[in-house]
């Protein structure tokens, strides 16, 4: 089976060591380097298995010390990385999305390629050839693959959904048809945070990709078709009627994805579109919870793949700058053997490696959605990690508009064209 990633080709704090004193390529006055590694903060658990590496480096290479950086997630996606590599001690490796964002950082002189590298040094040898979907570009390779992750299916509450007499929906109508017996129950059919717009965003963007067709979703997004067409008007439909039937909580637009996590996770809620990071969540928060999910229902008449799925490809990427390169890939390496794959995953990671997949010792749930990303036949980017932020953020906005009831299909997206009309060339 061949599977298809839509990637976009538009151009688009808390740490445990300060980021001060000497750049990389200086020694702090005993003849050691500092490999600086930069990320976005992947939880407690996994913190300490990156830091685990990094004393095993350190071990096997005199004269290395390796610093970590960690930032909120959104504070890393919008600011905090940029500032970091044109900071005076920027990172040597460091954290991002493939795709768009991957492409911004070559443009910008922070990717270095690392082709030749993972050949010789064997690493490329550790995965598999679609590990680097949106890593490579014009043959040259820039990023090292860490995770795939889906980044919305609906989560539910299988008690919840026995108690009612309720079986996972696999069309939009039988989701329509859960969603009003649960109400009818008193209870909240679906809960969503989207305080950051980007959770709302990433499942609105899959729902219109599945209505418009892949391609439509991509040209809007990079600003080769307009927003505001039947179609996507049609799209929002959907959304609307979320809201108006109220079948999403009021508070949608004020929540913060974690907020709507713990509401789901306290059973608040029947059902939570969020990404599959939430399993480690809800194994950490509540481990007697028993959830299931589905991928987002059918769509009737719609243009796109019905079984695609929404997700990302992410990774590590050295530092065109730095003086530690071949450190930076040797690291990588380590991070990616057999043994710290093992770590990795017992804290909660799924691991793409060839051999890092244990299943027996992984969450059942979280194994089901690494097989959802590995075996679809079409992968769409969510619009801010595979598409121009600029453009995602409008319609991230857009979306936020229509799930809340603030505003028709027609005059968010209306709105979203002349947001965005002044990036067009």
């Amino acid at each position: 089976m061949t599977k298809k990633w839509l990637f976009g080709t538009a151009a688009l704090t808390v740490a445990s060591a300060a980021l001060a004193g000497c750049s990389s390529s200086d020694s702090d006055g005993g003849g050691s380097k500092t490999l600086r590694i930069a990320m976005s903060s992947p939880g407690e658990e996994l913190i300490s298995v990156w830091e685990d590496i990094g004393k095993q480096f350190e071990s096997a290479h005199e004269g290395i010390k390796v610093e970590f950086n960690y930032q909120d997630d959104d504070t890393y996606q919008t600011v905090g990385l940029p500032n970091l590599l044109s900071g005076k001690n920027a990172p040597d490796l460091y954290f991002e999305w493939a795709g768009a964002r991957l492409e911004t950082r070559i443009a910008d002189g922070y990717a270095a390629d690392i082709t030749d590298k993972l050949a010789s040094s064997g690493l490329k040898d550790m995965f598999s050839e679609g590990s680097f979907n949106g890593m490579t570009f014009d043959g040259k390779t820039y990023m090292i693959p860490t995770a795939g992750d889906v980044t919305n299916v609906i989560f539910y509450n299988k008690k919840m959904f026995e108690d009612n007499g309720l079986q996972p929906p696999t069309t939009w109508d039988e989701f329509l048809a859960v969603s009003e017996k649960l109400k009818a129950a008193g209870i909240t059919p679906i809960v969503a945070g989207n305080k950051d717009l980007w959770t709302v965003g990433n499942w609105a963007g899959h729902l219109i990709s599945r209505v418009v067709g892949e391609q439509a979703y991509s040209d809007a997004l990079e600003l080769k078709i307009p927003f505001n067409s039947e179609d996507f008007v049609k799209a929002y439909g959907y959304l609307q009627e979320l809201w108006d039937k109220g079948y999403i909580n009021d508070s949608v637009n004020a929540l913060a994805d974690n907020e709507a996590d713990m509401m789901f996770l306290n059973e608040q809620a029947a059902m939570h579109p969020i990404g599959s990071w939430l399993v480690s969540t809800a194994l950490e928060e509540t481990p007697d919870l028993e959830l299931g999910y589905f991928n987002l229902p059918e769509i009737p008449g719609g243009k796109g793949d019905q079984q695609s799925v929404i997700g990302v490809l992410n990774g590590m990427v050295v530092n065109k700058n730095s003086e530690l390169i071949d450190e930076a890939v040797a690291f990588m390496k380590l991070y990616s053997s057999a043994d710290n794959s093992k770590k990795l995953q017992a804290a909660g990671a799924v691991p793409i490696t060839k051999d890092g997949i244990d299943e027996s010792s992984m969450s059942p749930l979280a194994f089901s959605l690494n097989e959802l990303l590995q075996n679809a036949t079409m992968v769409v980017s969510p619009p801010d990690t595979g598409y121009s932020i600029e453009v995602a953020n409008a319609l991230n906005t857009a979306s936020s508009e229509v799930i809340g009831g603030a505003k028709t299909p027609e005059e968010a997206l209306a709105q979203l064209d002349s947001t965005i009309a002044p990036l067009k060339k």
